[in-house]
């Protein structure tokens, strides 16, 4: 029997995302016209992540913080791949084991290269 994909098959999907958008701007809306507008010298400066702003915005960054958090999204993207071997394990069986087990060690060597090249070091 072949499966068709009727629009009536997306309905449930679309309403929901009418619903999440409709809360996200009521809520918006709301929080806007409800809450307090003190604006104090204090609250008008710049801030960012619980330290004084020091010097020019345009001041160079390291590049270990972009690649701290390239290698760290490299490695969440390819945990992520875990998921579905989980769910499905019981059908794939020992040669899928085999396979995550491979692929596991193939992240395990990556990660040994990256500590050893000091890609992780903050000097």
């Amino acid at each position: 029997m072949e499966l068709q994909s009727l629009p009536v098959n997306f309905l449930p999907i679309i309403i929901q995302m009418l619903v999440a958008i409709g809360f996200v701007v009521t809520t918006m809306f709301f929080t806007h016209k409800l809450g307090p507008k003190r604006h104090t010298k204090d609250k008008l400066t710049p801030f960012e992540s619980g330290i004084e702003v020091v010097g020019n915005a345009r001041t160079p960054v390291s590049i270990k913080y972009f690649l701290v958090a390239i290698l760290f999204v490299l490695f969440d993207v390819e945990v992520i791949f875990m998921y579905p071997w989980a769910v499905n394990f019981k059908q794939m069986g020992v040669g899928g084991l085999v396979e995550m087990l491979i692929f596991m060690a193939t992240l395990l060597l990556g990660f040994i290269y990256i500590l050893k090249k000091g890609a992780l070091d903050w000097d």
